[in-house]
């Protein structure tokens, strides 16, 4: 026998029951003996095509059914079924109005996605540092895809030297913000999303307590210092990394997850300042950044669903004129200072003195090479 929970906005239909115990091989036999018992149950929970509600979610042990078999997931003795309206709250999440259901149509029809991944976006908390050439097309793509809640750290204000290449601000938004524009850009492409402007420069006194505030950071940093620091807080704080960078016609992007490696483990030491030169002082390719920024929102989307392989532990190299893809491994290493067996570092740093020069005082744009 299956144990049944029923909601309280169905015990109208069981009689103020709270549990009930079903014998059925699996969820759609299950959900045809309840109509035999509880007449008008069966309508609530499917549609006309007897497929489940988009606002109903039924779970078996805990696990979503989409996530197992869908109404064909076999039930054995002691298993427990509960049917959940998206109205109860919860991590169930608010039901999809009509407007959602159709701007997300194409995500919903997924069988990877479906409505409960798409729930999981709406949910997700994602923090972007810098609003500039990589932070611009991994925002929109972002917003586009109803990633509920996108941070946004940056403190510069639109230049028109920016416009060749961060498609987030537009001619009109010179001088202003980059987080007011974006934050204005984000609202028309999806008004789902609810955007937190921290137009500040990040630092040792507050990364902890913004990147905290977020599921995953999206790094696309345009100086050492910056990059060193939203390491080592994303690995204190447990928080995944999903890393870009670019330089001139070569971009790089990886994914570090606590516990499988850092950056430090890929450069244990940042170069000699003016070794690497920015982008500002060599130049970019301003379609390049769309390609990094737009993986990196790929490889974000992947982890908030737990879809696919995410970049963790390869470092994805682009270049462009040659148009070559290519991948190498990236190991952890048990002798890092930040994530390996005896670590070192166990509280943020002065990253400034860390990396031999003040990060720029330009904010997070675009990032300098890391070759």
């Amino acid at each position: 026998m299956a144990k049944v929970y029923i909601p309280t906005s169905l015990r109208r239909l069981t009689g103020g029951q709270t549990h009930v115990e079903v014998e059925a091989q699996d969820v759609a036999s299950l959900l045809e003996e309840l109509e035999q018992r509880f007449p008008g149950l069966r309508r609530e929970v499917l549609d006309e095509q007897g497929a489940v509600h988009r606002f109903v979610n039924v779970y078996v042990n805990e696990r979503e059914i989409d996530d197992l078999g869908g109404l064909s997931t076999p039930l054995k003795a002691e298993d427990e079924v509960a049917v959940i309206p998206a109205m109860a709250g919860g991590a169930v999440g608010r039901p999809f109005t009509l407007e959602q259901a159709q701007r997300y149509a194409r995500h919903i029809i997924l069988p990877e996605i479906g409505p409960v991944g798409q729930r999981k976006l709406l949910n997700a908390k994602v923090v972007l540092i810098g609003a500039g050439g990589l932070g611009s097309p991994a925002a929109l793509y972002l917003a586009a895809a109803g990633v509920g809640t996108i941070g946004i750290v940056d403190f510069d204000a639109v230049d028109i030297t920016n416009l060749h290449r961060q498609i987030l601000h537009g001619h009109s938004q010179i001088g202003r913000p980059k987080v007011e524009s974006a934050r204005d850009r984000l609202a028309d492409i999806n008004p789902d999303v609810q955007v937190v402007a921290h137009n500040e420069p990040i630092s040792s006194e507050n990364a902890l307590e913004i990147l905290g505030q977020y599921d995953i950071v999206v790094n696309g940093s345009d100086n050492f210092a910056t990059r060193y620091l939203v390491n080592d807080a994303c690995y204190l704080l447990g928080k995944p990394l999903v890393d870009g960078s670019i330089f001139r016609f070569e971009g790089q992007a990886t994914v570090f997850m606590p516990g499988k490696g850092c950056y430090r483990c890929l450069f244990p030491s940042p170069p000699p300042p003016g070794a690497v030169p920015s982008c500002a002082e060599a130049g970019v390719l301003g379609v390049l950044p769309g390609i990094i920024g737009t993986i990196q929102a790929i490889e974000t989307i992947k982890l908030i669903l737990g879809l696919g392989e995410p970049l963790v532990n390869r470092l994805l190299l682009f270049d462009s004129l040659a148009m070559e893809f290519r991948e190498v491994k990236i190991r952890r290493d048990p002798g890092c200072p930040l994530c390996g067996d005896n670590p070192t570092v166990t509280e943020l740093i002065d990253y400034e003195a860390f990396c031999g020069a003040p990060a720029r005082e330009v904010p997070a744009g675009e990032a300098v090479s890391v070759r």
